[in-house]
């Protein structure tokens, strides 16, 4: 008997001290930030809220993003603004083209710094709301803006970060007003000048994401970076940020070459982006004008078969001879520059109108800016 009970005693020594060397779980454990975490985008959504003629409401989404939080609680997010989905294929390219100008701003960018402390308790509570005051870099301007958010853990290795209220989001604070007021004209609506952001992002700790496969136009999947598992030997890296992809990867486009309402639609939305400017009273062309006209020049490429106007537009200052010369040399350093990114000269026809069709009065220097353009349209065969 003695014995006996001298083996349960031992027994059950054994059992404290395998449980008490045993690790415990990350559930009981300070959730921590090492080795890194990283936003899994196909399960994340990122939405936002626009409202126009007073009362109809319009949800879009962008598809592609990415981002995570280092070891040492740097949270990103890179929002691939040409990735913008609002389900009506001109509606997104007036908004690339004339709202968000993505040929310029390509990405947004959120980053905020997380205390670990603040979340200590998370694997207790399981869900709880942080105020995180973050930077939001926009359009060429950046902003601190604060917001409250509600973290949940999922799994060990699984936390979702989600909006407890939508973000508002007013465009004159990042210089978007011009955009706001562009796309009213060529949608013939009011849109109220602000917007509201709300979102769903699940975090995966570095190891545990699951990659996701390279964009393609057909289906513009948000780009994820795909981590090795860690080993004792090699440990996972930080949460790290991808180049942004080509914006015809991520774009929400029709496939192949574009139809002709199309083509139409996309010549109209360039005409009207005002972002080919020239040095002042000549036809050279600014360097800042580059980057829409290889816009241009992918969209004519994808509309095959199709002749294009290519028309030059003053204001009234001078003389009407002298902004029609300065209008038409204009419109062919244009066709020039579409040339020679390999587009046949037979394909174009370069057109100065002078002072002749001007949108708007020329009684502001605002006004004046806007009727000195180059507008695209389709020749009729």
């Amino acid at each position: 008997m003695t014995s006996l009970f001298d083996a349960l005693t031992r027994m059950k020594l054994c059992l404290v001290l395998i449980a008490m060397l045993a690790p415990l779980p990350l559930a009981a454990q300070d959730i921590g930030f090492a080795p890194g975490w990283q936003i899994e985008a196909q399960s994340s959504q990122l939405r936002f809220q626009s409202v126009k003629n007073v009362t109809v409401v319009e949800s879009s989404s962008f598809a592609a993003f990415s981002g995570g939080l280092t070891a040492d609680g740097t949270l990103s997010l890179h929002v691939f603004l040409d990735s913008v989905d609002t389900k009506i294929d001109l509606r997104n390219v007036r908004m690339r083209f004339l709202l968000f100008e993505t040929f310029r701003f390509p990405e947004a960018v959120i980053t905020a710094k997380i205390n670990p402390a603040d979340l200590a308790d998370l694997p207790t509570l399981r869900r709880k709301t942080l105020h995180l005051t973050y930077t939001l870099d926009l359009h060429g301007v950046k902003k601190q803006l604060e917001t409250d958010v509600a973290v949940t853990l999922l799994q060990d290795d699984t936390v979702v970060v989600s909006s407890t209220v939508p973000v508002v989001i007013a465009t004159d604070d990042f210089g978007l007003g011009e955009g706001v007021q562009k796309l009213q004209e060529a949608a013939n609506v009011v849109i109220i000048p602000s917007g509201t952001v709300s979102f769903d992002l699940t975090l995966k700790r570095n190891g545990g994401a699951t990659p996701a496969p390279t964009p393609t136009p057909e289906a513009a999947a948000p780009e994820v970076i795909a981590q090795a598992p860690a080993t004792p030997e090699t440990p996972a890296p930080e949460a790290t940020t991808p180049a942004a992809p080509d914006p015809a990867a991520v774009a929400q486009e029709p496939t192949g070459d574009l139809d002709l309402a199309a083509c139409e639609g996309r010549f109209e939305i360039l005409s009207r982006s005002g972002n080919i400017t020239f040095h002042s009273g000549s036809a050279r062309l600014q360097a800042s004008s580059a980057a829409l006209l290889d816009s241009v020049a992918d969209i004519i490429a994808r509309c095959p078969g199709l002749k294009i106007e290519v028309s030059g537009h003053t204001d009234s200052d001078g003389s009407p001879s002298a902004n029609q010369y300065l209008s038409q040399q204009r419109a062919k350093a244009v066709v020039r520059y579409l040339e020679n990114k390999g587009l046949a000269a037979d394909r174009f026809t370069a057109i100065g109108y002078g002072e002749d069709k001007p949108i708007f009065d020329n009684d502001t220097s605002e006004h004046k800016s806007r009727n000195s353009r180059i507008e695209f349209a389709l020749v009729q065969q």
